[in-house]
């Protein structure tokens, strides 16, 4: 492909919500965006933006992500910024997982089939992309799918840092193995504190806090160890994911307390995390801290268990790491709470981190350095844009063939 200028689609899925950004490459301009959430209930609500035109947003019924894809399609062509996906250069997906499959890859059935393969492990993730893109491909015939896994960003992992102690055999038979996911989001904030340092020679850890959390130690760019396991179920806990727990707790629920593993494991991924152990009805962390002032201690509570994870993982990375150069925070949580930053940097002088109480409180959602002068690690605040990350692979990809 030409590398003049054309336009390219960047699709997040959830299980029910699209939302999109659509670049001029190889500008980068962002031409668009938009979204919508509860696709499938009686009413959906969507929001849209473009440049040159005003933003909108409203209520519709989408039964699916052809509806949402039309919808859209149509408000882009009123914008006139497109007359119609056919004339993309192509659509970029940010999937989690396929078995035996990586990087960033051209959407065809190989591909699609290896993801379909892993629907257990990645139940609320993988199912949705797979008929998103066959949503695509059926409405596009030849419009090219591309898809950079989660997982990319973690494909040189050291060995050790993959094992899990369990037998040989499960690891080289059946892929029982560690990995990581957030590897758009982790690869832009450490590509842009290497920018703004003026060095790729830097030890990070990176902190993506948000509804799903991880944490990442990368030293010269790249991954070198994560706070994922095999799947988005583990590590910390997140909004109503469990994240690390022993195995052997579920084997208790099944065989000695007769529950049926079904439910053990929509429990496990739909009402644990911060809202299992808040007990709330929502596991958004907002809704944890309000409760949390009111006075509700078992909310409170999870907010500690979530801290103490949080600095758990930056520990075992500053050991990985031998020491730190910067510590970023990003995604919904990290950008905007900084009463959450001041929590996980506390007490943190053994390694000569210096929080700046004052620049830290004006943060929010903007790039800052929230560190003293004197620290001896760089804490810095990075809005993340996995979007990007996934238009610049699209288009390396395109630029290829």
């Amino acid at each position: 492909m030409s590398s003049s200028s054309a336009r390219l689609l960047v699709a997040n899925i959830g299980s029910t919500s699209f939302k999109f950004r659509l670049f001029e490459m190889p500008s980068e301009r962002l031409l668009a965006r938009g979204g919508a959430d509860r696709i499938g209930a009686a009413e959906s609500e969507w929001s849209f933006a473009a440049t040159g035109a005003e933003a909108s947003k409203g209520a519709a019924c989408f039964t699916g992500y052809a509806d949402a894809i039309a919808h859209f399609e149509r408000l882009l062509r009123e914008a006139g910024v497109i007359d119609s996906f056919r004339d993309l250069a192509a659509v970029g997906f940010k999937p989690v997982m396929a078995r035996d499959i990586s990087g960033t890859q051209i959407f065809d059935e190989r591909v699609l089939a290896a993801m379909e393969a892993l629907y257990t492990l990645f139940p609320a993730h993988n199912p949705p992309y797979v008929n998103a893109v066959r949503e695509f491909q059926r409405l596009y015939p030849g419009l090219p799918c591309i898809g950079t896994f989660e997982t990319a960003f973690y494909d040189h992992l050291p060995r050790a840092a993959t094992r899990f102690p369990v037998p040989l055999e499960w690891e080289r038979k059946y892929g029982i193995r560690r990995t990581g996911f957030h590897g758009a989001s982790h690869r832009f904030v450490t590509e842009r504190a290497a920018e703004l340092r003026g060095s790729k020679q830097l030890k990070i850890v990176s902190c993506h806090l948000g509804g799903s959390s991880s944490i990442c130690a990368v030293r010269d760019g790249k991954a070198v160890d994560s706070s994922w396991g095999m799947t988005p179920q583990s590590g910390l806990p997140q909004n109503n994911r469990s994240g690390d727990l022993d195995v052997f707790g579920v084997i208790h629920l099944v065989r000695n307390l007769g529950l049926d593993l079904a439910d053990v494991e929509k429990q496990l991924g739909t009402a644990s995390g911060l809202k299992g152990m808040s007990g709330l009805d929502s596991g958004d962390f907002r809704d944890l801290r309000a409760a949390a002032e009111a006075g509700n201690e078992d909310a409170a509570s999870a907010i500690e268990v979530f801290v103490s994870a949080v600095r758990g993982y930056i520990g075992r990375f500053l050991v990985a790491l031998d020491g730190c150069d910067v510590l970023v925070f990003t995604a919904g949580i990290g950008e905007n709470n900084a009463d959450l930053r001041a929590a996980i940097c506390r007490d943190m002088s053994f390694c000569g981190l210096e929080l700046d109480a004052a620049a830290n409180a004006a943060c929010k959602a903007t790039e800052a350095v929230i560190s003293t002068p004197a620290s001896r690690i760089e804490v810095r605040v990075i809005p993340t844009n996995e979007e990007i990350v996934i238009a610049r692979n699209a288009w390396a990809k395109l630029s290829q063939s």
